[in-house]
């Protein structure tokens, strides 16, 4: 017998039990012109938001190299945005619950942008600094959204393969952000990169207001501060969301420490790379697009939990590789880095929207929270450790967070042994009362 917390999931969601409810369930289903143009959309707005939050990224050694900084003082440039994403996502899911999705990740969209045509004219580091976390925290609004909007929207059989479809979008968004700007800064300086980003994130915009269906399950919520208190007490007394939290957090951890400080590695000896091929070497992302958008067949085959080992063991073969002083031995790790990453973000991220049975926003804010926590500590710590001990400790510090994802999803397994057996004991005991 599942869980109670399973059961009522089920309930909740309305998950069919039957042909005649399949076919009454109005929600968005493959196949569909509305479930098209929800990935669409909801597909630029990822690539919007991880182009423009990780958009200084590649250009960390200009930066460092305009500025006179050292690479974790350059690094706040990455960390003040995910930093303020992580601070100001709780909030902001908040007012999506009162004024609806569509209209919070329009606004989170519409002012990133107007901060983006500001931010190439940032006349120091403090400033740029200031500009990057505005930008962060802007926007908060769209990932716990999103999320939240795809688990009322979507059947939750194809609720897996949406995620996994906008967690692609970020992964493009991602790549091309510092595809972008690695080019055009090798041409133009840093700044007209900066640019770049912010004229293609203008484009994702509008394609995502014209292509969003108007939610149909939406049921506004409550702003009083007591309530959203309440639920949020809610998810963090709940185990399993509290262990994907730090799950999500401690892959955050890890890619956010590698692709702070892996431009620094290549452009220096025994690489010297130009920054150009450097910023060409976040095409790797592209792996990251087809692992999270299969993640739902994986899920399929080798459960939750088995495809969250298969990712971790990835990550960690991938840290691994990227020792070597050989070119082409580091791109096959930053490749298996990224597939581990991506897909287990994509299984921690529906996971969450799968448990929490009320307030959902909330319950992906706090996920989004932990994740960029995760990012901002990954970046700097990240740095921190290639300042002191070079490409080997920031490795080291990606294997820690490794065996903390280990750590915490073999007591996950445990916890779900120790339920059941309990389970088990209080549905034979009226059994053996009615013997005796």
């Amino acid at each position: 017998m599942p869980p109670a917390s399973s059961r009522a999931f089920a309930n909740q969601a309305g998950a069919p039990t039957s042909d005649s409810h399949v076919s009454s369930d109005s929600r968005l289903a493959p196949g569909g012109s509305g479930y098209r143009r929800m990935n669409l959309a909801l597909f630029a707005a990822g690539l919007a938001t991880f182009a423009v939050l990780y958009s200084t990224q590649a250009l960390l050694p200009a930066i460092s190299a305009e500025f006179g900084v050292t690479a974790d003082t350059a690094s706040w440039t990455v960390s003040a945005a995910t930093g303020a994403l992580a601070l100001c996502v709780l909030p902001l899911s908040a007012l999506s619950e009162r004024f609806g999705r569509r209209t919070v990740m329009t606004a989170s969209l519409a002012v990133a942008v107007v901060v983006g045509v500001l931010v190439p004219f940032a006349p120091s580091l403090g400033w740029l600094v200031a500009l990057r976390a505005v930008q962060g925290a802007a926007l908060a609004g769209l990932p716990a959204s999103a999320m939240a909007y795809l688990a009322e929207e979507v059947r939750p059989k194809a609720l897996v393969a949406a995620i996994g479809l906008f967690v692609a979008g970020n992964s493009i968004g991602g790549m091309s952000g510092r595809v972008v700007t690695g080019w055009v800064s090798q041409a133009w300086g840093w700044r007209a990169g900066l640019a770049a980003v912010g004229l293609m994130a203008l484009v994702c915009a509008v394609l995502f207001r014209v292509l969003l269906p108007k939610p149909q399950h939406f049921k506004a919520g409550s702003l009083r501060p007591r309530e959203l208190a309440r639920t949020v007490r809610g998810h963090l007394g709940n185990p399993l969301l509290c262990r994907l939290y730090v799950i999500g957090a401690l892959f955050m951890v890890v890619f956010g420490a590698v692709y702070t400080v892996i431009g620094y590695r290549l452009v220096e000896a025994p690489f010297s790379l130009p920054q150009g091929v450097v910023g060409s070497i976040f095409l790797i992302y592209l792996v990251g697009t087809a692992s999270s958008a299969a993640a739902g067949r994986l899920v399929a085959r080798i459960g939750r939990r088995g495809a969250l080992y298969l990712a971790v063991g990835t990550t960690a073969a991938g840290l691994l590789l990227s020792l070597a002083d050989v070119l082409a031995l580091v791109l096959l790790g930053l490749v298996l880095i990224t597939a581990g990453f991506f897909a287990g973000h994509t299984v921690a991220s529906s996971s969450v929207s799968r448990t929490a049975e009320v307030g959902r926003a909330q319950a992906s804010a706090l996920y989004q929270s932990a994740y960029y926590l995760g990012s901002s500590v990954g970046g700097t710590l990240g740095a921190i450790a290639f300042h002191a001990l070079g490409w080997q400790g920031t490795v080291l510090l990606g294997l820690v967070a490794v065996l903390g994802v280990v750590s915490v999803t073999l007591y996950g397994t445990h916890a779900a042994r120790v339920e059941r057996a309990h389970t088990a004991r209080v549905e034979r005991r009226p059994v053996l009362a009615s013997h005796a």
